[in-house]
Formats: C-alpha cells, structure tokens, sequence
C-alpha cells in the first residue's frame, strides 16, 4: 500500500496512541489549549463580536483533525431541510483553494479554486453554496445574491466562532478521538467535552462507549454511508459495482479516513491497489500513473479534482457515489430546535 501523505499520515498514527512522540509534543498542546480557551472567553465576553445573521445558522463540524464524513452530511442535511419547506444555503471555507476571498461555487467552478468539498456540494446539492475565509462575510454574501434563502448551513467552522450559530451538530467517525490529546499531541481541536454545549452528535460508524459517555445528555445519533454505483469522471457515464469486477484497479483517497473509503470497495467485491493521499490532496496526473491499471476509482470528492486531466491517463476513472444514511432520523428535532431558537424558517 503506498502512501504519499507524509507528515499528515505520520501524525495519523502518533495521534492514535500515547507514544513517545506524542509526549514530546503535549508541551505545545497545553499552550494550544490555553489560546484556544481564551479566544473562546473573549467571545462568550462579547469582547470578541459574533455578528447575528437574520437567518437561522447550522453549523456542522467537528472536534477532530480530519474529515470525519461531514460533506455526505451536509448534502442530507440541505436536501432534506429543503424537502420539509426550506431554502438553504451552504458555507465553507473552502479549504486548501487558491486564495481566501469570498465567492459563490458554480457547477462548472473549479476544485482548485473553490475547494473540493463545497464544489462537490454545490454539484449534488443545488443548493446556493459560497466560500470564504470569513464565514460571516460569505453568509451575507450568499443572502444578498440569494434573497430567498432562509437558513444558511455551515460545512465545518466549529471553532469558528466569530460566525453566531443556532444549532450546533458534532460529527465523529470509527475514530474518535485517537489519543485524546490536542494538537499537536493529538487530534482534537478542542477537548471532547466541548461535545456536551452542541445540540446533537452523529457518529459515522461504531463510537467507544467511553467517548460517549463524555457527550453527557446530547442526542445521538448513527450514520453510514452506502452507495455501489459509480460516476465516470469528465463524464456522464455510470456503473455498478459488479461491472467494474475483475479488472486491474487501483484506488486512491485523499480524505482524512482513506481506510473507510478502501474498506467500502472490498465489502463491493472490488480488489484495488490502495494509495492513500493526504487530505484535500492536489492530484495531478503524476500522481495517477500507474502501471498496467484499467481502472482508478476514488471518492467524489477526488473525483472533482481529478476533472482536468482525466482524459490524459490510459485507465479509467470512476468516483463512487455515495449517501448518507441516518438512524434514527433526526431531522424532527433539528426542526424542534430551530422553530424554538429562531422560529420557523420554513414559513
């Protein structure tokens, strides 16, 4: 298995254990914890403002380093919020795109330029989706173009609390906390008990059962990912599963959990070399060629990246489509939750 992630992939696996490399590290954990606590008082003062959009704000994040399944969560979350009467809107950052300024993502934008997670949403969503460094500015950016929208959702931004929010929603995977260490001795943004000030936690596979605990009386709720259909990158073909068997395929992820993505293909019947790559990973065609393979299959979200060059690589390329599928259904209360913190915004 080859793994081109580097330090990000070294880091992976000193934040599940609390091994010597960990321990040299806490000295800077506990000065991280103290910055982020303080900026986190100097907000809760209002000596740091939290401007108050006139819209109901969801924020869906983590306290984790790493992609942990929000995206497949947000696109839920918007199309069944818009199913019950409402228009929403997406923000995000935009993570690792080509500069800060605030814009709205298109169907036809560019990965590189908008970010591969809010164009992905953007794409299944149809709903209006802007990016920008500062959550706030592109909220108001999305509402002025967007008159008719009446809830914004924001993809991540947690910690970033200069943007005032309504509800909060958690998102863990298999993983947890690792080591239960904050950065950079381990992989939280802030310490697990944070979890208990969010109005709801969503776990992307099994949870410990010590790391519940920690949520005190937040509901919880399950969530998976299903899909065994496949979308030909730069094209409009698509494919089963049973189709693509017995050809020689690699596979690639460039998420924060590649194994979830390797595992999913193996329980499809699919047989891939894996290459993990770091997170929100820039492919080019280098990164692609390899010897002898038919197919490459990957994540949407490497999918919309790979777009450019797609047609330049002797293989094919097919990103896996999948859903978000949740247990038990939460959207009643996230509806309770926002008819009792800012009314109904669906009427």
């Amino acid at each position: 298995m080859s793994a081109p992630a580097g330090l990000e992939t070294w880091l992976a696996s000193v934040w599940q254990r609390r091994g010597l490399p960990a321990v040299l590290l806490l000295p800077l954990s506990g000065l991280f914890a103290l910055l982020a606590a303080f900026r986190r008082m100097l907000f809760r003062a209002g000596v740091l403002a939290s401007p108050k959009l006139p819209v109901p704000v969801v924020v869906v994040g983590n306290i984790t380093v790493g992609g942990s399944g929000k995206t497949p969560l947000v696109i839920w979350l918007v199309e069944r919020l818009r199913a019950h009467g409402y228009h929403p809107g997406v923000i995000s950052r935009g993570f690792r795109r080509s500069d800060d300024a605030v814009s709205e993502v298109h169907a036809d934008s560019r990965a590189l330029e908008v970010g591969d997670e809010p164009l992905l949403i953007a794409r299944r969503s149809g709903c209006p989706v802007f990016v920008g460094r500062d959550r706030v500015a592109a909220a108001r950016a999305l509402l002025a173009a967007h008159p008719a929208c009446n809830l914004i959702v924001s993809d991540d931004g947690l910690q970033h609390y200069r943007l005032a929010r309504d509800l909060e929603i958690v998102l863990f995977d298999s993983r947890g906390v690792g080591n239960g260490w904050l950065l950079p001795a381990g992989p939280l943004r802030e310490p697990p008990a944070r979890t208990r000030r969010a109005n709801l936690v969503i776990a992307n596979g099994e949870l410990p059962q010590a790391l519940q605990r920690t949520f005190g009386g937040v509901p919880l709720f399950s969530m998976s990912l299903q899909g065994d259909r496949f979308i030909r990158v730069a094209g409009n073909s698509t494919a089963g599963a049973e189709s693509l068997r017995g050809r020689r395929s690699h596979a690639v992820a460039g998420i924060g959990n590649p194994q979830r993505f390797f595992a999913h293909l193996a329980a499809l019947g699919l047989q891939c070399e894996t290459h993990a790559f770091a997170d929100h990973h820039a492919y080019c065609a280098r990164d692609l060629a390899f010897d002898s393979a038919e197919l490459i299959l990957m994540t949407e979200k490497d999918g919309v990246k790979c777009e450019p060059f797609a047609d330049q690589l002797d293989a094919e390329l097919w990103a896996l489509r999948v859903d978000a599928q949740l247990r038990p259904d939460p959207l009643p209360l996230i509806e309770k939750l926002l008819e009792t913190h800012h009314g109904s915004a669906s009427a």
